[in-house]
């Protein structure tokens, strides 16, 4: 018969804690919260009390449920007054001492049939539990934080927590209203254990000083659709927290991906905790504060101290997605377009792809008749490489084959005039090995653009060691230009997003390999806990398995890391040819 979960006990008031007593209280439960002293409870209660105000300004609430919300909920210093609890949550900082110490007492008053939940994030369960009497009464319950918002929450089983605690606690979960996802007792679960070791790399990537914190963070944000670049989410959870949660996976599994990066060490010494600080990667207008304001390390907007070159004609070679994409993103801006592809009927067909595009703009509103025609206008056609002899920056958009780039940018070499720039579209093949086919490197940039250039705003501007500071400054000005986003990075395998991107995915391929999660559940794990706007699994039907396993390769194969090793599994459902949407068959069968 199903457990009568009516009166929780909440230890710990801290802001985790506060908004799990507000997600209780909400929901009409009896709700006891027990702190170390009065000054802890004083600012759970401010938390409470601020939650609850804005909630009532946003007619969340009204002001009468407002009140008898916070009548529901009582304090007190002592765990003795948890004894008539059915539940007790355990929401106090991450230390398997304190949290030992405190279920260990917890089991000492409680009746024997109430259920001990722990909201670690990364701790192991079983090692808490043990210190009761009642282990199979022991489980994880970790909400996300805002817990008022974030509807995920991982219940985490031990091997000897009872089915029938599991079933109880899983409809308890839903009755507050959230999205319970149920998974054995791993470091970090799954959303922290995919999360953290993509925030680690982050903070790893701006300690080599390979880019500066507001590309890495835009490269995410513009380039995945992130609510979040990586270093201000380490901001928000808190630089000291994340250090914790990398550390306890460190040592239960020994990857180096999950050593935390020594910057974090330094900062959290130097005090820089991130938000609650009130300096972390960013600097704050106070603690707490979402506010960011101008440090020293903020960029100026413009550089003047680099003169740019003059770009007025552009060329585009190619004529698949990428390219007629760019071609038409440059013509609505007025550039004159150089369209050269290997026939002159490929390359009226792909005009006829820009005109299809534009037409689609127009019959949404987005763009006039008028605006179309000459957008039009100003694409040309070309089949032979000297058509492009007069461009000022000429980007390359053909497959991704390294051959066939080098053979490319070896014709360009002969033809285009002295000072032109010359760019590649690549999203994971060297720039330099590309530059190193002309006799003019300097010349030659990365400009990866994002599919469909149309829509993405995001460009990764690729420098390689030859190329010139006057080059870079006009790639990332014609990107300005442009109405784009442009990152800066120096020219290794994956640039910023794939490099950030794929290990993630990679991680999440092995997570289902080793049976941990179902993908349905890490989908939800990601989408529901973590904001992401697509889940691991759904992202790489999406992207193409094959394609995925590719830039993986790369990454692996540049930086030899054991980690970016791609997962069997990933190899095999390429071998087995499933390689997602495109062939209707990859994590998942599509009709």
């Amino acid at each position: 018969m199903a457990r009568e979960i009516n009166t929780v006990g909440v230890v710990g008031f801290g802001t985790m804690g506060a908004g799990i007593v507000e997600v209780l209280a909400r929901t009409g439960l009896v709700v006891k919260v027990v702190e170390v002293d009065a000054a802890g409870l004083e600012r759970g209660l401010g938390h409470l009390e601020h939650s609850t105000t804005r909630a009532v300004q946003r007619e969340k609430l009204t002001a009468e449920e407002s009140a008898a919300l916070r009548g529901r909920v009582s304090t007190s210093l002592d765990l003795g007054t948890l004894a008539d609890c059915d539940l007790v949550i355990e929401a106090v900082p991450e230390n398997v001492g304190l949290k030992a110490g405190i279920f260990q007492q917890l089991d000492e008053v409680l009746k024997p049939e109430a259920i001990i939940a722990s909201n670690t994030s990364s701790l192991s369960i079983t090692e808490i539990g043990v210190h009761t009497k009642r282990p199979g009464k022991v489980v994880g319950l970790h909400f996300f934080n805002p817990t008022q918002v974030l509807k995920l929450v991982e219940v985490v089983r031990t091997v000897v927590t009872e089915p029938d605690v599991i079933t109880d606690v899983v409809a308890f979960t839903e009755r507050l209203g959230k999205s319970p996802v149920v998974i054995g007792d791993r470091a970090g679960f799954i959303a922290n254990a995919l999360l953290f070791p993509y925030l680690n790399h982050a903070v790893k990537m701006l300690e080599s000083k390979y880019a500066t914190r507001e590309d890495l963070d835009a490269a995410m944000r513009y380039g995945c659709g992130y609510p979040m670049g990586p270093l201000a989410l380490l901001d928000l959870i808190g630089l000291d927290t994340a250090y914790e949660i990398l550390d306890t996976m460190y040592h239960q599994s020994r990857n180096r991906l999950h050593s935390p990066a020594p910057l974090l060490k330094q900062m959290i010494t130097a005090g820089l905790l991130g938000r609650k600080s009130g300096r972390g990667f960013y600097t704050y207008d106070g603690p707490d504060s979402p506010v960011v304001v101008e440090d020293v390390h903020t960029p100026s907007e413009v550089d003047t101290s680099v003169q740019t070159r003059e770009v007025q004609r552009v060329g585009v070679i190619g004529t698949g997605t990428m390219a007629t994409g760019i071609a038409e993103v440059f013509a609505k801006r007025g550039y004159d377009v150089v369209l050269r592809a290997r026939g002159l009927d490929k390359a009226e067909k792909a005009i006829g792809a820009v005109r299809k595009s534009l037409e689609r703009a127009v019959s949404k509103g987005k763009l006039s008749e008028q605006d179309r025609d000459a957008a039009l206008g100003r694409i040309s056609p070309a089949v032979e490489f000297v058509d492009l002899a007069d461009c000022d920056l000429v980007v390359e958009a053909v497959a991704e084959e390294i051959g066939i780039k080098k053979e490319v940018f070896a014709a360009l070499d002969e033809v285009c005039k002295p000072g032109a720039v010359l760019a590649t579209t690549t999203s994971s093949l060297p720039v330099i090995e590309v530059a190193a086919a002309t006799s003019r490197p300097e010349d030659v940039v990365g400009l990866h653009f994002f599919n469909p250039a149309q829509v993405m705003k995001l460009v990764e501007v690729v420098e390689t060691i030859s190329t010139r500071a006057d080059v870079v400054a006009t790639a990332r000005k014609i990107c300005l230009d442009l109405g784009k986003h442009p990152v800066h990075c120096g020219d290794v395998a994956g640039f910023i997003v794939n490099a950030l991107l794929f290990p993630y995915l990679n991680d999440a391929v092995k997570m289902l390999e080793a049976h941990y999660a179902e993908a349905d559940d890490i989908d939800n794990a990601m989408k529901v806990g973590c904001g992401l706007p697509m889940g691991p699994f759904s992202l790489l039907d999406v992207v193409g398995l094959d394609v995925s396993l590719a830039i993986q390769r790369t990454l692996y194969n540049e930086f030899r890391e054991p980690g970016f090793a791609p997962a069997p599994l990933l190899e095999h459902l390429v071998t087995a040819g499933r390689l997602g949407r495109k062939t209707g068959k990859g994590f998942r069968d599509y009709s």
